[in-house]
């Protein structure tokens, strides 16, 4: 008889065949499908720089950005008076981005973005020098508003323009959620560092490190390669401009990425109530943690962003990411304490980031490079105009009403834009990257490898 293998043997009872136990999945690899690809900074020199220079000047604006309303309302005392900076810089943005978009598509576009730097260099010492005054007047702070809105109304389109050219059309998607993530890094370290500067040095502290900052970052935008027009002027410059304008009301899903970003910053980003939504929270030790609270909800949507390569309907989350920002502002004015307010801001600067970064792929993936100049110029233009007349619609409703209400009010009328537009463009809620013509936007200068 054949003994059995799993019967007694000549030393006692035999184990049967081991059941192998299961493996422990490693979850590492699933982590890192969400971190931010890093492809345009390993690959492109010259958008690092860019990069580089962009996030340094980010930072120390934030300094001004800061210090400015505060000023304001130290001087004034008045929340329409903060708001009203928006008013001063509505009509420089308007005109000067209109220009600055046709000159983006004439001009080298790094000159023009070196020389918009210089000029807000100088900005900062003049707000410098009035600081250091015994009593510091009021007027040099509109001033310096309204004079700062029209040169970033010539630089910014440039600077967007740039982007396309620096990276091949695959890696836009990347680049535009590492542009977004500079705006949180700065957004987020900015405003506590400069409200702590300002509680603890005064605030011509803030505008010197403000003036320090955009020097060094004249010194890597000098690094970066020229970026020539590829199109012969042909036109006067409205006119030029009007085609861009015609272009994009031609497209309904580039229309539609407009209009949601002017709802989103019109209704539902009110950082000209941060100073006086302090006092009322009893916490103007915070005034920086409100400032810095959308910027921590898109630097937290950033790191965990890798999804966004994997999304192909990009109109779809524009419009749903406007949704969540009007219902977090919304949620921000029945909020019951200053960390449920900071948490339901933060939640609206997440959604702030992942529209932020699928109008940017739809913008820089489907817009021809001759005409993406004019169409950064109208972007610019309506996304500066947006929180500018945020600004003053919230002061005023405050003043009125009361912050609480701006906040809610503000929050429920996004929620109810977004609605709007997903029902009256519909091409925007359908738009698909791989509708595409293979090469997308067309990358018609290779980025050359630095010596």
């Amino acid at each position: 008889m054949t003994p059995d293998p799993a019967g007694p043997g000549p030393h006692g009872p035999q184990p049967g065949p081991r059941t192998p136990l299961p493996r422990r999945r490693n979850p590492l690899p699933k982590l890192r499908r969400l971190l931010p690809d890093t492809t345009p900074w390993r690959s492109s020199p010259d958008f690092r720089l860019t990069w580089a220079s962009g996030t340094i000047t980010l930072l120390g604006s934030v300094f001004t950005m800061t210090a400015i309303p505060l000023q304001i309302a130290h001087l004034t005392g008045s929340p329409l008076a903060v708001g009203a900076v928006g008013a001063v810089e509505l009509v420089p943005t308007v005109l000067f981005g209109l220009y600055g978009g046709v000159l983006a598509d004439r001009a080298d576009r790094r000159t023009v973005a070196l020389a918009t730097e210089v000029a807000l260099a100088l900005l900062s010492a003049l707000l410098l020098a009035n600081a250091l005054l015994g009593t510091p007047a009021l007027w040099p702070l509109y001033l310096a508003a309204g004079l700062a809105a029209a040169i970033q109304g010539l630089q910014q389109p440039s600077v967007e323009a740039m982007i396309p050219r620096l990276v091949p059309p695959e890696q836009l998607v990347a680049a535009g959620a590492l542009l977004s993530l500079r705006w949180s890094i700065g957004g987020v370290a900015g405003p506590a560092a400069a409200g702590l500067l300002i509680a603890t040095a005064g605030v011509p502290a803030a505008y010197l490190v403000d003036l320090a900052t955009f020097l060094l970052s004249i010194a890597l935008l000098a690094r970066v390669r020229p970026v020539p027009s590829t199109r012969e002027a042909e036109a006067p410059a409205l006119r030029e401009f009007t085609e861009g304008v015609r272009y994009a009301a031609r497209r309904p899903d580039l229309l539609g990425t407009y209009l949601a970003d002017l709802g989103a910053t019109v209704f539902a980003l009110p950082t000209a109530l941060f100073p006086f939504l302090a006092q009322e929270l009893d916490a103007e030790w915070a005034l920086g943690l409100l400032y810095s609270a959308s910027a921590a909800g898109s630097l937290a949507a950033a790191a965990t962003g890798g999804w966004t390569g994997r999304v192909h309907r990009h109109g779809r989350l524009v419009l749903l990411s406007a949704a969540l920002v009007g219902a977090a502002t919304a949620a921000a004015a029945v909020a019951p304490g200053l960390w449920a307010v900071l948490l339901c801001l933060a939640v609206a600067g997440g959604g702030h980031w992942i529209g932020d970064t699928f109008r940017s792929a739809i913008w820089n993936r489907s817009v021809p490079d001759e005409l993406r100049g004019r169409t950064a110029g109208l972007e610019l233009m309506i996304g500066s105009a947006g929180p500018a007349l945020g600004d003053l619609r919230a002061g005023a409703l405050a003043a009125g009403r009361g912050i609480r209400a701006a906040l809610g009010t503000g929050g429920l009328l996004c929620l109810g834009g977004s609605a709007v537009l997903t029902a009256a463009l519909p091409a925007l809620w359908r738009y698909d990257q791989r509708a595409l013509a293979p090469q997308g936007a067309p990358h018609p200068h290779p980025t050359p490898n630095r010596t």
